[in-house]
């Protein structure tokens, strides 16, 4: 281009003679220049045809060189490299070799996203695996910690510091969870590696590929969701336990609870039992002498197998019922539930609109549950729990609100996809939501710390502790745990005495024993924060 600018400058002198014109060396610079930028001044103009024709030869040689070949030039060869470069800074090819004992994730979504946010409440290092440079510029802007490597390149795991990690999640689909878990295991065979699969015969392929835990989100969701249902009658749920200490829900109503308060009740004092908190429509509330129990109160209960049984005894004879179960949606979480719940000899029916679903006439019913009449045939009128599982939020809402009117006594327990829908899950009126985000992070940091840690509900744990020198020495009183961060003591690990169920708040705890807690997310994030 440099060349041909100053041979239309020399070209310039011999047509400007031509015409009887002299210009310096200078002004034939300046109107190549001038007419090779589009400029066109027009104080220096040719007026013979030789003159106009080797204008517009310089014309458009300018347009072209100038205005085409020029900027695409400078964009190829000096700006995209800028921000490619820009863009590597933000989403490295490789992680500080002074990170230890992280977690690598191969794919971001709702549920390895809930578990970042455990992983950040721990102060535990983690890394995303991302191989699209704009989708892992994408997240470093969003403050997560990525890595531009593909999860499937057996290089990737020589730069992501796998010899020092703690564990490798894989999160994708289950083919490609199947490549990273045999890639993983092939260059370290030592390192923990958690599989989530989407179908039930993909547990044994990943297991075959080398994969430590398969997290099967659906069959946990399902379960999680069965265990929300309280049953025909007003005897203890188990929904979980650690070690001697069983956690179960229990509801008043129908029973002499209604009316009393906690304190009134005397339910410690006759059973050994201890109410650690209670549900009302959803709502969980930190358990006070004069807390008054309603007919839509559930109690979570915590103490022994005997004390729990004790209850039982005191209450399992009222609000018998033996009408079914109703789940909408047969899809993988609705089976999972359906098996649970026929585990505890609870009936059922499931109601489903794809005729392919339809396993057994007596237990499914064919249809549309937005029609009122599906849901009559189902049983809904007399009902006392329905469990709403298909995958779409909307539709969940939908039916959340259509059964709360149809049956405003009923218990509701939804699922929901996003945590941005659960408020609007309780406002429609479900008396519990879950998510797969909660169960799917909860089981997978269960597996990475290997404690026990149980969700009640969405955004309710029942999680543990070591006794460290902030505690030690001090009562459960002296602590101010409930004080300071609305998590419960229920349950203290001792070495010399075992498991201690409820202990009294005069209690002393010494060091490296281990605490249960029972206390929301936002609690336990604090717990941590402020004993840790």
């Amino acid at each position: 281009m440099v060349v041909m600018y100053v041979l239309y400058s020399i070209l310039f002198h011999f047509v400007a003679l031509s015409e009887g014109q002299n210009y310096s060396w200078l002004t034939g610079f300046y109107w190549t220049l001038v007419t090779m930028s589009t400029l066109g001044f027009g104080d220096i103009v040719f007026t013979s045809d030789l003159g106009k024709a080797f204008s517009m030869v310089v014309l458009f040689s300018g347009v072209l060189f100038l205005l085409v070949m020029l900027p695409f030039t400078f964009i190829e060869f000096f700006y995209a490299p800028w921000i490619k470069a820009m863009n590597q800074a933000k989403a490295p090819k490789q992680i500080d070799d002074a990170i230890r004992n992280h977690v690598i994730i191969t794919e971001l979504n709702p549920v390895t996203d809930a578990l970042i946010k455990k992983l950040i409440a721990y102060k535990i290092d983690y890394a995303i695996l991302e191989p699209d440079l704009q989708k892992a510029v994408d997240l470093s802007e969003l403050d997560y910690n990525v890595v531009n490597l593909d999860p499937t390149d057996y290089d990737t795991y020589s730069k992501i510091g796998l010899h020092r990690a703690k564990m490798v999640v894989a999160a994708g689909a289950d083919t490609i969870n199947t490549n990273v878990t045999f890639t993983v295991k092939e260059y370290n065979p030592d390192i923990k590696v958690v599989a989530t699969a989407a179908y039930t015969d993909s547990k044994d392929i990943l297991e075959l590929a080398g994969a430590d835990h398969v997290v099967q989100l659906g069959e946990i969701l399902g379960r999680s969701l069965a265990r929300r249902t309280l049953g025909g009658n007003a005897r203890v749920h188990v929904i979980g336990h650690i070690d001697e200490l069983v956690i179960g829900e229990a509801t008043a109503q129908e029973t002499p609870l209604i009316g009393k308060t906690l304190k009134e009740s005397k339910l410690r004092e006759t059973t050994g039992a201890t109410v650690v908190g209670i549900w009302e429509r959803g709502k969980f509330k930190q358990p006070l002498p004069d807390s008054i129990i309603s007919d839509r109160t559930v109690l979570v209960l915590a103490g022994s197998v005997e004390q729990l049984r004790n209850y039982d005894e005191l209450v399992s004879i009222y609000h018998v019922s033996d009408k079914p179960v109703i789940i909408i949606g047969a899809g993988r979480v609705g089976r999972a539930a359906a098996k649970s719940l026929h585990e505890r000899h609870i009936d059922y029916r499931i109601i489903d609109k794809d005729p392919e679903r339809i396993l057994d006439e007596n237990k499914y019913v064919l249809g549309d549950a937005a029609d009122h009449s599906v849901l009559i045939k189902a049983g809904l009128g007399e009902a006392h729990t329905v469990l709403i599982t298909t995958h779409s939020d909307d539709i969940n809402i939908y039916l959340t609100i259509y059964c709360r009117q149809l049956n405003p006594s009923m218990q509701i327990i939804s699922r929901t996809t996003y945590e941005k829908n659960i408020n609007t899950m309780h406002r429609a009126g479900a008396d519990f939501v879950m998510t797969y985000a909660s169960m799917g992070a909860n089981s997978i940091f269960n597996i990475l710390e290997g404690q026990d840690v149980l969700v009640l509900a969405e955004g309710l744990n029942i999680f543990n502790h070591k006794v460290n020198q902030i505690l030690d020495g001090k009562s459960l009183i002296e602590s101010d745990i409930r004080k300071e961060t609305g998590c419960t003591v229920v349950a203290i690990k001792c070495k010399d005495e075992g498991m201690i169920v409820n202990p009294e708040p005069d209690r002393v705890l010494r060091l490296n024993q281990e605490i249960i807690l029972i206390g929301s997310s936002d609690g336990e994030n604090l717990f941590t924060s402020v004993y840790e």
